[in-house]
């Protein structure tokens, strides 16, 4: 097993770029190949990374998620966004919840078949864990669909519309996981019962407060901006000021995905310089081989093996409520044909938000918490390697590829 970090982040960035120039090769998303190449030389299958590495360079994927974080709110024109608020508005409350609830009935009734859980009953013991994994269920990866968009240079209605949707999902999902956790606490009987300002008011201080602390720093950037004329050192300051924005957002409890968003938002719309966004889409190919790589790397038999049957009935749900209650959003809201038709598709990939909610249950829920987290994580494998062709489906279908 090889540990040393250099010679790990050599051996991701070399395998993960002949990985990714393979799938393309085939027709299949570069991102595919990536997570596959990770897969093949995880610590649980061939061992060739070392699993203390793989954990070590967990800070690569925080940065990671705030420079891609920062380009998806880059490409969020407000004035674009207004023609198709209806479609936004309607869209993504009804498929997340859509999602939230087909999960948690199918494991709910299926999982006692499955699994045996404590003593408790249906309503104390089944239902509480499928709760929690329907809202983490309703969470979709921002990167792997970012990382399609920007590979095919989709452009278009559907486009837009997945981006703004990405880029509310995650704290929309934070949201259904605090009001989830709330209830299921209460009725596995953990101490302090039912809480409302545990369900909703604290998921929504940490938005609140990623919301703020990416308006401060998004202000900021674009006056310092101001001073600096060469790109070199503009990179510099962008680097910067998203390293910051991650740094105190995990200090603080805070999302570094909404908080690294609303900067790219905020340069987008009000600071007409476009080259604040270029020099950072200069990064995202390197970003992107890494982070997939890594995110395979996480690849776990163990999971796979005790968790595998509750996997695909979160997976089978997942994507009936989000392509089914996107086509319901977007007919309700008089979306364009193409939206209500393909961009369920889209919405299938899953990653980093889904694996750090299933932490907090895994904590929350001494006896049960390793199912949901095991569960989760084999999902998100499923999805990460099934979800980007569907996303390309989806954008090629729509007729919004511009590139081979």
């Amino acid at each position: 097993m090889i540990t040393n970090l250099i010679l790990v982040l050599g051996i991701i960035a070399v395998a993960g770029f002949f990985g990714g120039s393979l799938a393309h090769f085939i027709k299949f998303p570069r991102v595919t190949g990536y997570i596959i190449i990770g897969i093949v030389l995880s610590p649980s299958l061939t061992g060739v990374i070392a699993e203390t590495a793989v954990s070590s360079l967990e800070i690569y994927t925080s940065i990671a998620l705030g420079i891609i974080a920062y380009s998806i709110g880059g490409k969020l024109r407000l004035a674009e966004i207004k023609q198709m608020e209806s479609s936004i508005a309607w869209i993504t409350p009804v498929q997340a919840a859509g999602t939230w609830f087909l999960t948690a009935l199918v494991v709910t009734f299926i999982a006692p078949f499955i699994l045996e859980l404590p003593e408790g009953g249906l309503l104390h013991s089944y239902f509480p864990v499928a709760f929690v994994l329907g809202a983490i269920a309703s969470a979709t990866a921002p990167a792997t669909v970012l990382a399609i968009i920007r590979e095919y240079k989709a452009r278009g209605s559907l486009t837009t519309i997945l981006l703004s949707i990405i880029a509310i999902d995650d704290g929309l999902a934070i949201i259904l996981f605090s009001i989830a956790m709330g209830i299921a606490t209460g009725l596995v009987g953990a101490a302090g019962g039912l809480s409302l300002y545990g369900m909703v008011g604290e998921p929504l201080l940490e938005i609140a407060g990623s919301v703020a602390l990416g308006t401060a720093i998004g202000f900021g950037l674009i006056y310092a901006a101001r001073l600096v004329k060469s790109r070199s050192l503009l990179l510099a300051l962008i680097l910067g000021a998203i390293f910051m924005c991650v740094g105190i957002a995990e200090q603080t409890g805070l999302s570094l995905i909404l908080s690294n968003m609303v900067i790219g938002v905020i340069v987008c719309n009000l600071y007409d310089r476009q080259e604040m966004l270029d020099v950072v889409d200069g990064l995202e190919d390197i970003v992107f081989v890494i982070f997939f790589v890594l995110a395979g790397l996480h690849f776990s038999l163990e999971a796979m093996g005790t968790a595998g049957l509750i996997a695909l009935l979160i997976l089978v749900a997942r994507f009936i409520a989000k392509y089914f209650g996107s086509m319901a959003g977007a007919r309700i809201a008089g979306s364009p044909g193409k939206v209500r038709r393909y961009l369920g598709l889209a919405l299938m990939p899953a990653a980093g938000v889904s694996l750090g909610l299933a932490l907090l249950a895994q904590r929350a829920f001494p006896e049960t918490g390793h199912i949901i987290y095991n569960s989760i994580l084999a999902a998100v494998i499923l999805n990460e390697i099934l979800g980007p062709p569907l996303t390309k489906l989806a954008i090629s279908r729509a007729g919004e590829q511009h590139a081979d």
